[in-house]
């Protein structure tokens, strides 16, 4: 997977309008990037307690899954509050680009 590339700014800035949309956007997918990998974090979680990660892993107590269920929850609903503000983030930069 690669990364965006963002162009090296030294201390005299000289972006145009486009540039800084194309930054402000370059900041979002990279956000989106930091996410999809919290996102793969947590599956792997459930995945793990489940006993389907590996195939040698033995599947977690009732007790144990549930727990994990909960924080797996807890952490996605963050996620959820993040992708709404990069939502949020995205109309902004479009509806200035469009003025």
């Amino acid at each position: 997977m690669s990364l965006p590339v963002v162009p090296n700014i030294t201390p005299d800035i000289t972006l145009t309008a486009e540039d800084a949309y194309n930054m402000l956007l370059i900041s979002i997918a990279m956000e989106e990037i930091g996410l999809s990998h919290i996102i793969n974090a947590e599956a792997e979680k459930i995945q793990f307690v489940l006993g389907t990660l590996h195939a040698c892993s033995e599947p977690g107590t009732m007790k144990e899954i549930m727990l994990i269920n909960k924080e797996v929850r807890a952490t996605l609903d963050t996620v959820l509050l993040e992708e709404m503000l990069l939502y949020r983030k995205l109309n902004t930069i479009v509806n200035m680009m469009h003025k």
